[in-house]
C-alpha cells in the first residue's frame, strides 16, 4: 500500500499528541476508552459537554458501534478520519454544534468499540455500518459532517441510503470518482516523519503554530485519549485509495446525492490540494453544492477556524435543510 494516499487525520492525531506532549499534557496512546460503553436505549442524559459525555454502544445489524450524544435539537452526525477516534474532534467545535442539534459523533469500523468489518475494508462498508447506526438511534435523517476520509463516507452514505441523510457538509475531502488530485509527495513524507514541526506543517500553515498547540492540548482533554490501532489505519488507506482511484462503486456515482451539500476546506490544505474541492463540487452536480475555501488555513481548517466555520454549518443547514 503506498503511504503517501494517507489522508491527514492520522497525522493529526499524532501532531496532537506530540504537542500536547510538548506543551506538558499526557494523552493515552491509542488505547480504547473502558468500563464507559452501554447499550443504546439505556437510561442516560445528554451532557452538558462532549468532554463529560459518556461513550455508549450501539447494536447494530453491522456490530457494534461507540458513539457520545451531546446538545439538543435537530440530529447532526459527525464522521471521523483516518487514523483517528472520536477523540479527534475539537471540544469547542463540538459544544458549539451541540448549540442547536443532537450531535452524535461516533467511531469507524474496528476503532474504540466499534466492531471492525470484514476484510478488505472499503468506504461503501463504512458507509453500510454508519446507516446501521443511523437506524438503530432513530436519528430520523440527520445531517452529516465528515472531515478527511469521514467525508468520503458522507459522500456513501448519500449514495447508498440516501433516505437517511439530510444533508452533508464534506471538510477536507476528496471526489471518489478517480478525478481528485493525488497527496503531494513532500506533504506525505512530512505527514509521516514523526518530527512534531514537520507533521503540524502540514495540518497547519507555518503562521498558525498557536491554532495547532491549541488544538492539541484540547482533543487531549478527553479522558483516556485515544487513536485507531495501526492495522486499522493500514485498512483505512487501503479503503482510501481505492476510493481516490475510483475502485469504489459509491464513490463513482456522486450524480446520486441529491441533498444539499457544503465543500469546504483551508485554501493551503498541504495534503488535500485546494483545486480538489472544485473537483468534488462538479462532481456533485445534482446536490448544486456551495464551496467555501478557508485562507490561511489547512487540512485541519475546521478547528483553526471553528467559530467561523459553526456559524457557516449552522446558516448552511438552516437555509438548506431548515434545521
Amino acid at each position: 500500500m503506498n503511504r503517501r494516499i494517507r489522508t491527514a487525520t492520522a497525522a493529526a492525531a499524532a501532531a496532537a499528541a506530540m504537542v500536547a506532549t510538548m506543551c506538558g499534557a499526557a494523552p493515552t496512546a491509542a488505547a480504547p476508552p473502558t468500563g464507559t460503553g452501554a447499550p443504546h436505549g439505556a437510561a442516560h442524559q445528554p451532557q452538558a459537554d462532549i468532554l463529560n459525555a459518556p461513550t455508549l454502544l450501539a447494536r447494530t445489524v453491522h456490530g457494534n458501534v461507540g458513539y457520545r450524544e451531546v446538545g439538543h435539537g435537530s440530529p447532526l452526525l459527525l464522521i471521523t478520519g483516518s487514523g483517528s477516534s472520536m477523540d479527534a474532534w475539537a471540544p469547542d467545535l463540538v459544544d458549539a454544534l451541540a448549540a442547536h442539534h443532537t450531535v452524535v459523533v461516533m467511531d469507524n469500523a474496528g476503532v474504540g468499540q466499534t466492531s471492525p468489518l470484514p476484510a478488505p475494508l472499503t468506504i461503501s462498508a463504512m458507509a453500510d455500518q454508519t446507516s446501521a447506526l443511523i437506524s438503530a438511534l432513530r436519528l430520523h435523517r440527520p445531517a452529516v459532517l465528515g472531515w478527511s476520509l469521514g467525508g468520503m463516507v458522507a459522500q456513501a452514505l448519500a449514495v447508498r441510503h440516501p433516505g437517511q441523510v439530510r444533508g452533508i457538509v464534506l471538510a477536507a475531502t476528496q471526489s471518489g470518482t478517480g478525478a481528485a488530485l493525488p497527496i503531494p509527495a513532500a506533504a506525505a513524507a512530512a505527514a509521516d516523519s514523526g518530527n512534531p514541526a514537520e507533521v503540524l506543517s502540514v495540518l497547519f500553515p507555518a503562521d498558525q503554530l498557536t491554532a495547532a498547540r491549541a488544538y492539541g492540548l484540547a482533543i487531549t482533554q478527553y479522558p483516556g485519549y485515544y487513536q485507531a490501532p495501526v492495522a486499522v489505519r493500514t485498512a483505512q488507506e487501503a479503503a482510501i485509495q481505492q476510493w481516490m482511484t475510483g475502485a469504489d462503486r459509491a464513490g463513482r456515482h456522486p450524480e446520486r446525492i441529491h441533498v444539499p451539500v457544503l465543500v469546504a476546506d483551508g485554501a493551503s490544505d498541504a495534503l488535500d490540494p485546494a483545486p480538489n474541492a472544485t473537483i468534488l463540487a462538479r462532481s456533485l452536480r445534482h446536490a448544486h453544492p456551495q464551496v467555501l475555501l478557508y485562507p490561511d488555513a489547512g487540512h485541519a481548517f475546521l478547528f483553526q477556524d471553528a467559530p467561523q466555520f459553526t456559524a457557516t454549518i449552522e446558516h448552511f443547514l438552516r437555509s438548506t435543510t431548515g434545521r
